[in-house]
């Protein structure tokens, strides 16, 4: 479908009413919000069998809900912005997180926590929906910071909300978590409906609602596979059955895809050399990324009679890992000046061997917690070298009025990446384990496996960006 000029040309931003530096920090603010999301529940996750009267498997899925989510409505999320406007859905977002939240905490049974986290996690959507709006409204001089700083909060609020939640999880009661983040996201709503304005860049078209089903269903199955794999057995019929579908979900479509006029994802677009192997590198970064998330904390918290842990609190350990989430934030306008001046490609290529440098610092040193706190930071700095390049990768090869959909799958790939990693981790750390009396702990060696793997992603991240060709001039 053919788009206007008008449709197409950003506005000035003061033109439009609004400064970039109100823009930029309230686009943030809102991402860090909705990241945080991700790790809200982590310090009451031993707790939750109790809380929620269930099974330890049945409350894995209040964070399992969030997960699977956040990978369904980031794509929608984004093709829906390119079409009726990037600031609404990113309100919609929003919203979903609000009743989500008071959902949560006004209950104390698993159904309504899962259904409270499922639309948590549908708010994941607003970090690639705040990129592309960046790209549509700032000036071409700040877009690439801009975008930058927006990319890594993906990070920062994960890094942050440990410390975060335990805080709160510890001096107050459980709901408080959730009534905290309905405060939180009704806050982001209002700061967006005041200080963004909506963007005029659209792609008319009639939704996808087929592909929309489709891609569910193929990331659902895949993605329960992943994480469930550990707990129902790999070679049980269930999870065999589940790759088995999700393959041949994804064969049917792309198929599908290929036959729409205006699909919910323009497989021809993302098959170019330069989106292709930047979504496949993300995939091996959030892979690397997920082991400092996975084993950090547990090496910290662990019992000191093991030989290798401290005995940390839940918010010790979390005040241990925030500088990581600081330096994720202060290195991304870093990136983008590097981005600037040697090109993103680089960016994520030195990304990648910055998270490899802090897993191999992880491996020789990990017997004091000041060398955990300066390994946590080398990767965290790493991720958001990486995190912040893959943007303006994409950025330079799509269409302006596909950004917010293609910005929607490079997220859901780093995504997979992090599921898969905590999948892979998860069987290592639970098969590598020692005797502490009656308690099975993960042994040092499955630390130092968990190690090793992720500088085998982060290896592989710095392979795929090699891969990536060139700009051309257009």
């Amino acid at each position: 479908m053919s788009v206007s000029t008008a449709d197409v040309t950003p506005a000035t931003p003061g033109a439009r009413g609004v400064t970039p530096a109100v823009l930029i920090a309230v686009l943030s603010t809102v991402g860090v919000v909705v990241s945080l999301m991700q790790t809200l529940v982590i310090p009451i996750i031993p707790a939750l069998p109790t809380l929620l009267n269930t099974s330890a498997a049945n409350a894995s899925w209040v964070v399992t809900a969030t997960l699977l989510a956040g990978a369904v409505s980031t794509p929608i999320s984004g093709k829906l912005g390119d079409m009726f406007g990037k600031r609404l859905v990113l309100v919609a977002n929003l919203a979903f997180m609000i009743v989500g939240s008071v959902i949560c905490a006004s209950f104390s049974s698993l159904l309504p926590e899962i259904v409270g986290r499922s639309l948590q996690g549908a708010a994941i959507g607003a970090i690639p929906l705040g990129i592309s709006i960046m790209r549509d409204e700032l000036p071409a001089a700040k877009v690439g910071g801009a975008m930058a700083v927006m990319s890594a909060t993906l990070g920062v609020g994960g890094a942050v909300g440990m410390p975060f939640a335990a805080v709160i999880a510890q001096n107050t009661d459980w709901h408080m978590l959730f009534w905290t983040a309905a405060g939180l996201g009704i806050a982001c709503a209002a700061l967006v409906l005041v200080f963004v304005p909506e963007s005029p860049v659209r792609t008319p078209s009639r939704f996808d609602f087929g592909g929309a089903i489709g891609l569910s269903i193929a990331l659902l199955t895949l993605l329960i596979g992943i994480t469930k794999g550990a707990d129902w057995g790999w070679a049980s019929p269930v999870i065999l059955g589940l790759f088995a579908a999700s393959l041949i979900s994804f064969l049917l479509w792309g198929f599908y895809e290929l036959r729409q006029a205006t699909p919910l994802v323009d497989l021809r677009v993302s098959a170019r050399p330069r989106v292709l192997f930047t979504n496949l590198a993300s995939i091996a970064v959030g892979f690397a990324l997920y082991g400092m998330s996975l084993t950090f904390p547990q090496l910290l918290m662990a019992p000191i009679e093991t030989g290798y842990g401290f005995g940390l609190s839940m918010v010790a350990a979390g005040l241990a890992m925030a500088p990581g989430g600081l330096v994720m934030m202060l290195l991304s306008p870093v990136s983008a000046r590097l981005s600037a001046k040697k090109g993103p490609k680089l960016t994520l290529i030195v990304g990648s061997a910055v998270i490899g440098l802090g897993y191999l610092f992880a491996l020789v040193l990990m017997d004091s917690v000041w060398q955990i706190v300066v390994a946590g930071v080398i990767v965290a700095g790493g991720v958001g070298l990486a995190y912040a390049a893959m943007p303006a990768l994409i950025m330079g090869a799509v269409p302006i009025t596909e950004t917010a959909a293609a910005n929607g799958l490079n997220s859901l790939m780093r995504s997979v990446g992090t599921s898969t990693s905590a999948a892979v981790m998860g069987v290592v750390l639970a098969h590598m384990t020692m005797q502490l009396g009656p308690h099975t702990l993960p042994s040092r060696a499955g630390f130092h496996t968990a190690f090793l793997i992720a500088i085998a992603g982060a290896v592989a991240a710095i392979a795929l960006t090699l891969c990536i060709p060139a700009r051309k001039a257009d």
